[in-house]
Formats: structure tokens, sequence, C-alpha cells
């Protein structure tokens, strides 16, 4: 299931920030975008990732934004490391023999993107490479998002649910 259009005109130019931040030899941080359709408010968080209770307060940021707004959508952006592609199979005894991905000779950069919608999930990964011969500048091709099953976690169902809906359910799209 294709991402409704709506969405993609929202979460492109927020995409291409991070881009452009990227390009510019900065770091990325860990934002989450709030926004309602209907009248247009767009708010963010930025992630505090300290530890697990900073992440946990960013979490309830979010979600209490997410009320305030009366919340469409939540589009989340951070870098993070990934298991290369052809080790994914893997992962668990990965984890096992060296302890998390970040200790791993596996790992990859990657940049993850989440929107979470009344329709579902979305998630995607852009891999940052070098910006030409700079050492600092670096970019990243295409993000292709694509529908979850299901997003648990801390960072999971940040969007509450509307009257007549319980949480965490997704709507038909139209």
């Amino acid at each position: 299931m294709e991402l409704p259009t709506s969405y993609r005109e929202v979460i492109e130019p927020l995409i291409a920030k991070a881009r452009a931040t990227l390009e510019a030899g900065q770091s990325l941080k860990p934002v989450t975008y709030i926004g309602n359709f209907a009248t247009q408010e767009m708010r963010f968080v930025e992630w505090s990732t300290g530890d697990a209770n900073a992440k946990d307060q960013t979490a309830y940021a979010i979600r209490m934004s997410a009320v305030e707004v009366d919340a469409d959508f939540v589009l989340s952006i951070s870098e993070s490391w990934t298991i290369a592609r052809d080790k994914a199979n893997r992962h668990a005894k990965i984890i096992e023999q060296y302890g998390s991905i970040e200790s791993s000779p596996y790992r990859v950069d990657a940049l993850l993107f989440t929107l979470e919608t009344r329709y579902g999930t979305w998630a995607g990964s852009g891999y940052p490479k070098p910006k030409g011969l700079s050492k600092k500048k670096r970019t990243f091709g295409e993000v292709v998002l694509e529908r979850l099953k299901s997003m648990e976690g801390r960072f999971g169902r940040l969007l509450p649910p509307k009257p007549g809906q319980e949480a965490g359910e997704s709507v038909p799209l139209q």
C-alpha cells in the first residue's frame, strides 16, 4: 500500500531538510514532527537520548504534543545503526555475539524515517554517504517508505486515538 499523497506532500520537504542539514556538514539531531492537516499546525520535538528515562520523557512530550494539536501524523527522523542487509537474517546471533548493533562489525550507518498516521505506520531508511570529496558533508539517496505491519516500543503508537478508535488502531484508507 502506497503512502497517500497528502502525507507525501508534507513529509518530502522535511526529508529534504534532513538531507540539507547533512550536506551542510552538520549532524542530524533526532527530531519528531507532529502535524494537523485541518489547522496546518506543525510542532517538533527534539529527542533527548541520554538514557532510558530521557527517551521516555521524549516519547511523552511527543504524545502530549500530538494530543494538543489533535495530530494527524507524527514523523520521526533519526540517525542510527542497522545491520547490513545480507546479515539481517543473523540479527539475533550478531546481538548475542557483540552485545549490540553498535558494537558489531556488520553495523551500517542509517537515517531512519518513521511516519505514523491514522492509516498505519510507514518507515524507510537513507544511507549516508560522503558528498563529493568532503569528509564532513554527507548526503543520502531517495527514501522509500514502506507500510509496516506493526510498530512497538517507546516510539510506537504516538498518535492519540480518535473518538471511537482504539489506541494504535488503523483506519482503512479510502
